[in-house]
């Protein structure tokens, strides 16, 4: 998962700490030898030179000591740090950022880690040794801040709401993985003791409501369904209603597959969800697409206000773009990312894993 993005990122980071003039080392320890030898003749004669103070005013040779020592102490200075000026860091990050687009990583999301890295090291003395790691600390915080958005957990809210069921629309372009995403979810939700409801609301393809369908009977979870052709708001309808009447948890609604320029079908989606008031709107799209992904999602948003995403196919996106732009740049969160084919391949979007499929 995401190793493209992740190869590409160190490799990107290897050039810029490349490219930072350093000092060899050899002249780094000789300097650091020669320090360590003051500091303990130093010590040596501190009695000494104390009782000198305290008989003698300070001449021209103490003086000139002091600022000898003070020279000493900045050329140190400058041997074993380095500054990186705004012109020289523009010039280091092109590195990364053809890296970041490269692997589908949104421009907004590229300006954001670009800002956050001149703040933590425009200008700032960084020892030559940890220029690699200080960059490697202030990514990982940069991308680390792109999740903070408030996620939801699906099953306390379940909880919560006692006297009706809990009701997701899930939308999404055709073939992003919806139907497929709703059986896992239902696997998921019925593993924490939840009972749930299925709506075969994507009444434009027959094959849609035949899977959904299937999946129910491999999921023991009934599917409400209507014919093919049917309007989707009244399947909807039917399904809550079905679902009140048999005290039922949740109930998740399928919708078919559309693009955001489809405007009789964008109307139709609408309708649905005006008549299904759900307490959740996911949105759900193909991780391997990348900054077309994102782009879904915005377009979906701006049509009905989206409450968070899933993404399928991770386990197979090496790129990850993705998964790192998409909550920034909706500012809706990544709740479960699909791993696989099974029922179970499907797990809770945690920023702390994600940064560690990425070595940060």
């Amino acid at each position: 998962m995401f190793k493209f993005l992740k190869d590409k990122v160190k490799g990107a980071i290897s050039k810029i700490n490349e490219k930072v003039e350093d000092v060899p080392d050899e002249e780094i320890e000789v300097v650091e030898e020669i320090v360590e030898k003051k500091e303990e003749k130093k010590e040596e004669n501190k009695e000494e030179k104390k009782e000198e103070l305290e008989t003698k005013p300070v001449g021209v040779e103490e003086v000139e000591e002091v600022k000898s020592k003070g020279l000493f102490g900045k050329i140190k200075q400058k041997i074993i740090t380095k500054n990186i000026s705004n012109e020289k860091f523009d010039e280091l990050f092109e590195d990364l950022e053809f890296a970041l687009l490269e692997n589908n990583v949104a421009l907004e999301v590229i300006d954001k880690i670009k800002n956050d890295l001149k703040v933590e090291l425009v200008d700032k003395p960084i020892k030559r040794k940890e220029i690699e790691s200080k960059i490697l600390e202030s990514l990982k915080q940069s991308i680390n801040n792109l999740f903070e958005v408030d996620s939801i957990n699906i099953v306390e809210e379940v909880k919560k709401k006692k006297d009706e069921p809990y009701v997701i629309c899930f939308v999404g372009v055709n073939g992003s993985g919806k139907t497929t995403s709703i059986s896992k979810l239902a696997n998921h939700l019925k593993s924490k003791g939840l009972s749930v409801l299925l709506v075969a609301g994507d009444t434009w393809r027959a094959a849609s409501i035949q899977q959904l369908e299937e999946h129910g009977k491999n999921l023991d979870i009934r599917v409400i369904k209507h014919n093919y052709g049917s309007d989707p708001a009244a399947v909807a309808f039917d399904g809550i209603k079905a679902a009140k009447s048999n005290n039922v948890d949740v109930v998740l609604i399928d919708t078919a597959g559309r693009q955001h320029s489809n405007k009789d079908l964008m109307r139709e989606l609408e309708k649905i969800i005006r008549v299904s008031t759900p307490d959740l709107k996911l949105f759900v799209g193909e991780s391997t697409t990348g900054n077309d992904c994102v782009l879904q999602a915005q377009q979906f948003g701006d049509a009905v206000e989206l409450d968070g995403v899933i993404l399928t196919k991770s386990d197979v996106d090496e790129k990850g773009g993705a998964a790192i732009s998409i909550g920034y740049v909706t500012g809706k969160p990544i709740l479960f990312l699909g791993t696989g084919q099974e029922y179970e391949d499907f797990e809770e979007f945690n920023a702390d894993k994600f940064l560690k499929f990425l070595d940060l």
